[in-house]
């Protein structure tokens, strides 16, 4: 629980709601930090100014990197139009230790997130129809949930102690709508208790929620794009990019892990776990399942578990141009991808200077005739995107083949990647 004591308090009224009417979900400044170690990478494509920039070759001062345990802090907010029908202690398992695990394994243990929840509700001052609360919220409708929620919270939380901050609404009050849960950006920070408050996490899910919505969203605290294609129309199909590959394409997909790539991005990839593929010719290398790492088991070649994975390649990359390249990462059914429909080495295009929806990676299908999974995949014709062992695979529009030439004893995947003719 946050301590309580005499501190100093959030801007005026008028301030807040001043900043408060300028929320956008893209509108943060970028302001790089100085580059890292791994800038250097041949095939580590450059930050852009886009919003969420697939380019990881500096990290954005302004996100927290979840390269060490962080604290996050959890506010139950209640209207005076409903009486809560679920208590905060059971909201909070909604969410907690699954959101703490899934980052754990991702992370191969590299990063904890450490949540605090407060243990009652606190009110909001106006019922909770009176926000107009949807996806596409209003500016001025999310504005003045913002600036009331942090005036009833700010007496009761000290801010400077948590890295994350979530807003959650009774799920159960007339106005809540659980399609509306989102990460508000600030154009400007508010300063609370001497620590910059740049982001809001506003939880509006039903009880029980959506399977890993938190993950996912906090996802986007540490500046990770969505990978979804939203229709213009709203209608159609969302999952067409990157299926059911990662999380924050679909926190409903079979093998949420985390791309290679979005793991580099965070740190928890070393140089040496990424191999940057340049020669023309073909280049041997043995891939690790991504989502293995020390302690987890997996089935090898000959059927018998394996452990101790984790420190080996992860990653492949070829540069293809100035702001794109393909990945090449071996998923399956293990970790946070135990529900895998297919195993293989997966393919990706990534481009550094899409925004966040816009199409930033893209899963390339090595069985573009075929579709797997249709009952419990969210976009079947991506489910068995994989190459399998002794399948070889064109990309189409590049000059490059890759080849899957089998599996070793402890389940990694033999690979050989022919850049140009």
């Amino acid at each position: 629980m946050p301590r309580q004591f005499p501190r100093a308090r959030l801007r005026t009224t008028a301030a807040v709601f001043t900043t408060m009417s300028a929320l956008a979900a893209t509108s943060l400044g970028t302001g790089f930090s100085a580059a890292d170690p791994d800038s250097a990478e041949p095939c580590a494509l450059a930050r852009t100014d886009a919003h969420h920039s697939e380019g990881l070759d500096t990290w954005n001062a302004a996100y927290p990197r979840p390269a060490r345990a962080l604290d996050a802090v959890m506010v139950f907010l209640s209207f005076p139009d409903a009486r809560p029908l679920a208590t905060p202690q059971e909201l909070t398992a909604d969410h907690f230790p699954a959101t703490t695990r899934f980052f754990e394994r991702a992370s191969y243990g590299r990063f904890t997130l450490r949540p605090h929840p407060l243990r009652h509700w606190i009110q909001m001052p106006r019922p909770s129809t009176a926000y107009a609360i949807r996806r596409d919220w209003s500016a001025a409708h999310r504005a003045a949930y913002l600036r009331d929620a942090l005036t009833v919270v700010d007496p009761r939380v000290d801010f400077s102690r948590y890295d994350v901050v979530y807003f959650v609404a009774d799920p159960d009050a007339p106005g809540v709508d659980s399609d509306a849960t989102k990460v508000v950006n600030l154009t400007a920070p508010l300063r609370a208790d001497g620590a910059d408050l740049r982001r809001v996490v506003t939880v509006f899910e039903q009880h029980p929620p959506d399977r890993l919505v938190l993950a996912h969203e906090t996802g986007h605290v540490f500046d990770l794009p969505d990978l979804y294609h939203r229709p213009v129309d709203g209608k159609g199909d969302w999952d067409t990019h990157v299926g059911d590959w990662d999380l924050m394409g679909s926190q409903f997909g079979l093998a949420p892990e985390l791309f290679g790539w979005h793991k580099w991005k965070l740190g928890w990839l070393a140089r040496r776990q990424v191999r940057c593929v340049q020669d023309a010719g073909p280049a041997r290398l043995t891939l690790e399942p991504l989502a293995a790492g020390p302690g987890v088991a997996l089935a090898g070649a000959a059927g018998a578990p394996a452990f101790g994975l984790g420190r080996g390649t992860k990653l492949a990359v070829v540069r293809t141009g100035r702001d794109s390249v393909l990945a090449f990462e071996a998923r399956g059914p293990v970790g946070n991808d135990e529900r895998a429909c297919r195993q293989g080495v997966l393919v990706y295009r990534v481009r550094g200077e899409a925004q966040s929806g816009g199409g930033p990676i893209e899963v390339i299908d090595a069985h573009p005739h075929t579709e797997a999974c249709w009952e419990d995949s969210v976009y079947p014709p991506l489910a068995d995107a994989p190459i399998g062992a002794g399948e070889s695979f064109t990309v189409p529009g590049e000059d490059v083949r890759v080849e899957v030439e089998g599996r070793t004893a402890s389940g990694a995947w033999t690979v050989k990647i022919t850049v140009g003719r």
